[in-house]
């Protein structure tokens, strides 16, 4: 497993334009893993996500695993995740981790070491990162992911309602903090093509967020699309001029219709086409 001396940014706007605009979670949690008959167990845990990349790595631009599902299992279930991380790229996919990262120093540099050094087991495309330490903290996975041809995705404006009191909370320049994180993400991406590296993860669920400068040259990583209420039509309200750049991301929508791999993939592809066809009409 390597890294890439291409930028992530790049990258993802080929795999977007030629796949679709879509993101699909590989997040096994004991309910699915029983929805699908499986033991909530190290065995269940590798069937569920072999299926899942069976079915849509080769198809979907991204897949996003939720780190912590594999991390409860201990050594063996991070060993799945190495394996899973290693097929889906081997076919085709781009993989974020979405594994919230933050610290600070020495700490936050090992942090970007296990997911964004080109050589390490769980080398991924990019890396989802918590700025709330301050977007300074983040400079060792800054770094690391442009020596290595990795992104991150930093937690901007999320869906959570408790997000809301750090994301929405005013500084004294009279900037919110979620507008801040913004435009540190403007900046490291200034003068990049087709697409910047470094996005922001903005829940598709928040409304009307005109008031926001979404425009980072890079991509807004958006969850909520499917179970927790957003469908691809709303998009184009939510992101307005940034749509095109938006990678929104489903994993119930699409995993609930497992373990079954050919109605797996017509979800996924569904969800693609009802994206692609939002964005085109924006």
């Amino acid at each position: 497993m390597t890294g890439t001396t291409e930028p992530f940014g790049a990258r993802l706007r080929r795999a977007m334009d030629e796949r679709g605009p879509l993101c699909v979670g590989i997040d096994p949690h004991a309910s699915l893993l029983a929805e699908w008959g499986l033991d909530d167990d190290v065995a269940g845990l590798e069937r569920f996500s072999r299926t899942v990349v069976e079915a849509v790595a080769g198809r979907v631009a991204v897949l996003k695993p939720q780190s912590a599902f594999f991390e409860r299992f201990g050594s063996r279930g991070v060993a799945v995740l190495e394996k899973s991380v290693e097929e889906a790229r081997a076919a085709g996919a781009l993989v974020v981790m979405d594994a919230k990262r933050g610290d600070i120093g020495s700490t936050m540099a090992a942090y970007a070491e296990s997911f964004l050094r080109a050589d390490a087991p769980l080398f991924s495309d990019a890396l989802t990162v918590s700025p709330y330490l301050g977007y300074g903290s983040l400079k060792p996975a800054v770094d690391l992911a442009r020596e290595s041809g990795a992104g991150l995705f930093v937690l901007a404006l999320t869906s959570n309602p408790e997000g809301g009191e750090v994301q929405h909370a005013v500084r004294a320049d009279g900037r919110s903090v979620g507008a801040t994180m913004l435009a540190h993400l403007a900046a490291e991406n200034a003068g990049e093509t087709p697409l910047g590296s470094f996005g922001a993860v903005v829940g598709a669920t928040l409304g009307d967020l005109s008031s926001y400068d979404l425009d980072v040259n890079g991509p807004l990583l958006a969850p909520g699309i499917g179970a927790q209420g957003a469908t691809p039509a709303d998009l184009p309200a939510v992101f307005g001029a940034a749509v095109r750049n938006v990678v929104p991301n489903v994993s119930r929508g699409v995993l609930r219709h497992g373990p079954d791999v050919t109605a797996l993939r017509n979800a996924a592809d569904r969800f693609a086409d009802e994206v692609r066809t939002a964005v085109a009409a924006a």
